[in-house]
């Protein structure tokens, strides 16, 4: 069937419009919202909002809770697609290079925790973590080692780091099932040259495996590290609040807390403009970093 120009220019335009104007209405809106209300002092709730400029920028350099929070969040980062990322590749390349017959099993098991939501996995962790009647604490003096168990959630040191498990044991899952797709593609034909050339089962891993599946993991390490700097604040908000004392404040929790607990809303805001451009310039600096020529055998 032969199209007109106008036809063809109908056809995008029906198909991109919609598109657009969900963009615009959810992701350029707010965004634009946020960056204006930078600039005023506000309740969220008040009809009068009052222009201070960029007061809320000054304050936000002089915030001494700012600078832990930043560190927190890059804590969490760090933590997780190091976690993540291990544990995923591990059992990806064991489910499919050694072809167990469970895998369909496995494969339901690992995901699962990704089909619950967020609140629920928190709110799970909190009672594993209790120091009363937790699982852990209790693991612990089943076996005789009472001297370390101690309320996880309670403590100045050790609250952040038990936030990292229930963050990794979430989101296992969903990329090791990325990792199996992208194993899956590759030729059986390169393992057994490889072997043929006394490569052993490490040197294949390192040689063919994390060549071929590059794209899979630079994909997968710049979501767990968008989705920590954007998201980690909802588990954060549920299992510790922030606390205790700052302890586990990301970001995104101190937003949260300064916009809709304190009602300082404009200083929010700027909160939010810091936790857009730190995620901006982390993903160019990682895109920069995971660049790696396309590999071919």
């Amino acid at each position: 069937m032969v199209q007109t120009k106008k036809q063809k220019y109908l056809f995008l335009a029906f198909c991109l419009v919609p598109t657009f104007l969900l963009f615009a209405v959810f992701t350029l809106y707010p965004l634009f919202s946020g960056l204006y209300f930078s600039f005023f002092s506000w309740s969220g709730s008040a009809a009068d909002r009052e222009f201070v400029g960029i007061s809320n920028y000054i304050r936000l350099f002089n915030d001494s809770i700012i600078p832990r929070t930043i560190l927190h969040d890059y804590f969490l980062v760090v933590t997780k697609v190091i976690g993540i990322m291990a544990l995923a590749m591990y059992f990806a390349v064991a489910i499919m290079q050694m072809k167990i017959k469970e895998a369909p099993f496995y494969r339901i098991i690992f995901f699962f925790p990704n089909i619950m939501s967020v609140v629920v996995i928190g709110i799970l962790w909190m009672f594993i973590y209790n120091p009363s009647l937790g699982l852990i604490n209790s693991g612990l003096e089943a076996v005789g080692l009472e001297n370390l168990t101690r309320p996880w959630l309670g403590s100045e040191t050790w609250a952040l780091p038990a936030i990292v498990l229930p963050s990794i044991w979430a989101g296992i899952g969903l990329f090791m099932l990325m990792l199996m797709g992208g194993i899956g593609t590759i030729s059986k034909s390169y393992y057994e040259a490889a072997e043929l050339d006394g490569a052993s089962e490490w040197q294949q891993f390192w040689k063919v495996t994390v060549p071929l599946l590059w794209p899979q993991i630079k994909v997968s390490v710049l979501y767990i590290v968008i989705t920590t700097l954007n998201g980690s604040f909802i588990i954060v908000q549920i299992m510790t609040g922030g606390g205790p004392n700052n302890s586990t404040h990301v970001m995104g929790s101190y937003l949260y807390q300064q916009a809709f607990e304190q009602y300082n809303f404009g200083y929010g805001a700027t909160i939010g403009v810091m936790i857009l451009v730190l995620s901006l310039l982390t993903v160019f600096l990682l895109q920069r970093l995971l660049r790696r020529e396309k590999v071919q055998y």
